[in-house]
């Protein structure tokens, strides 16, 4: 197991993050992203942007056709963001803009060439680019940025702020291993974006010795000494001579990376572009994120009085949006006045009517509650004093009162099932069987005809009835001419009748085994 870490130890361990949290704060942060559609190549063209920005950049940065440039600028505050850097297209022009958070201003670039990384690592002999470059931010270098001009100077802090500043008395040269280069050409007012990584070599010794330091041994197989690799430094490749000169050559003030790099000693700086390039040309400044005042306009130039015109129209505007602002401010703390003026006229109100009531001995409805009681009385305190309706707000454990004469909502009435009959409709009485003692057929007997009517009830004129309390009541209903009671055969000789049916309901085994109940009842009634 390994020993655990000392109090001092977890100390300088919690400072050391502190102030690395806290360098990481300072520094300036940059989203790089497009807006509208692209294509492949200046998609790659974003990616490689990106790969400059390093460290302090969202290099995974996700961007979907549904978002617009406030979910940006609203997530760029917790996350500590200050710069955009937007590309656009047109039909035939590409665009970037270059954004300071949260206020401004914008500066609008137009694009007028660009290289990719891979296009430039592709045409050179021999690069230097590796992962370690891109752990520190790179040095920013401008050149021609002294020109007069309100523009120029802007573009030029705009620029200084898009990379952290750097301390030269604290600097540490190990962690410099690229630079940007910014030039700008007064004469066609296009602006060069170059990408460097940067090499130091030591200087003012043969080639020999460079090559023993640098661990590339050469091939000493004709030589007779090694005073003459040091001498003459023979036998090396014409393409290895050296090509520095006294506009790279500067002395170290500390010791760099690389052999032979000590302090106080002269080493070249070499410079390996890596990509990606860039042409542009300033068109237009403005105001805040896009919306507000052109500052500076390559194209259309305006006269002084034009520009004093647009200002003096913008103040007006402010001035308008302030005043509507106080105004609604005014109206708002009137309403919030008049509302608590009513509410303690209530209360004024409520209190003297508590008190006649308890003079008066009539209680209307003591099943309520007191709470409700006193609810509801403020209520309708607060609509007799101020003659409207209370806000849902101001008596919570109020419930509005329904108007009276209206009925809470439609009376349902109940619903019976098929098989069942009320009361009324049985007229009070269950029903019997025959005097056989066999119950009536449920199922020929119960539904028969219109589906309302019983057995043995009184039908109405258009129905057809059968199962009366005497044969021969309803005439002319199932016999034709003949009445039920007029066949003398039922006293006499035994005769089948052959089965009658209704003519409502044809074919219904109900009817005939009903109708042989009828004629063995009478047949009985006939011989007693």
């Amino acid at each position: 197991m390994g020993k655990s870490k000392t109090k001092n130890q977890k100390k300088s361990r919690a400072t050391a993050n502190h102030v690395a949290e806290e360098t990481y704060q300072s520094v300036p942060h940059s989203f790089v992203f497009h807006r509208g559609q692209i294509g492949k190549n200046v998609t790659q063209l974003i990616m490689d942007v990106r790969r400059v920005m390093e460290p302090f950049t969202a290099e995974s940065l996700k961007v979907r056709k549904k978002n617009v440039l406030k979910d940006f600028v609203a997530i760029a505050g917790p996350l500590g963001v200050t710069h955009f850097m937007i590309f656009s297209k047109t039909s035939n022009i590409w665009f970037s803009l270059l954004a300071r958070l949260p206020k401004g201003p914008t500066l609008h670039f137009r694009v007028l060439k660009y290289s990719l990384i891979k296009d430039v690592v592709s045409s050179l002999k021999k690069h230097r680019m590796h992962d370690q470059q891109f752990t520190h931010h790179p040095l920013l270098i401008l050149n021609n940025f002294g020109s007069d001009g309100m523009h120029i100077k802007l573009m030029a802090t705009m620029f200084q702020n898009m990379f952290p500043s750097i301390n030269v008395h604290k600097v540490n040269l190990n962690n410099i291993k690229r630079c940007v280069l910014l030039n700008y050409n007064p004469t066609s007012q296009e602006i060069e974006f170059r990408h460097f990584s940067l090499k130091v070599v030591p200087v003012g010794m043969s080639r020999g010795v460079k090559k023993l330091m640098q661990e590339r041994f050469p091939n000493m197989s004709k030589l007779e000494d090694i005073s003459e690799l040091l001498m003459k430094g023979t036998n090396l490749s014409e393409s290895e001579a050296e090509q520095d000169g006294d506009h790279n050559i500067t002395e170290l003030p500390q010791v760099y990376s690389g052999r032979g790099n000590m302090a106080s000693q002269q080493s070249a700086v070499r410079l390996t572009e890596i990509g990606p390039r860039m042409t542009l040309q300033l068109t237009k400044i403005q105001e805040g994120m896009g919306e507000g005042n052109v500052l500076y306009h390559a194209i259309a130039l305006k006269t002084e009085e034009e520009i004093k015109e647009i200002l003096e129209r913008k103040e007006a505007q402010l001035k308008e949006k302030e005043d509507r602002r106080k105004q609604q401010e005014q109206n708002v703390a009137l309403k919030k006045e008049q509302r608590e003026k009513n509410k303690k006229k209530s209360l004024e109100g409520i209190k003297r009517k508590q008190a006649e009531a308890e003079e008066d001995s009539e209680v209307e409805d003591p099943g309520l509650g007191a709470a409700a009681v006193e609810s509801d009385d403020e209520v309708e305190y607060y609509r007799q004093a101020v003659g409207e309706e209370p806000d849902e707000d101001m008596f919570p454990g109020a419930k509005r009162k329904r108007s009276r004469g209206k009925p809470n909502g439609p009376v349902k009435k109940r619903k019976l099932s098929p098989g069942k009959s009320s009361s009324k409709d049985r007229g009070g009485k269950s029903p019997k069987g025959d005097k056989t003692g066999k119950p009536q057929h449920k199922k020929g007997w119960k539904n028969f005809g219109n589906g309302e009517k019983q057995f043995g009830k009184k039908g109405k004129p258009g129905g057809k009835t059968f199962g009366a309390k005497k044969p021969g009541d309803k005439e002319k209903k199932f016999g034709g001419k003949k009445t039920f009671g007029a066949n003398r055969s039922f006293g006499g000789k035994k005769t089948k009748d052959k089965p009658f049916r209704a003519t409502g309901q044809k074919g219904k085994p109900g009817l005939k085994k009903g109708a042989g109940a009828k004629h063995s009842f009478k047949q009985r009634k006939g011989k007693g």
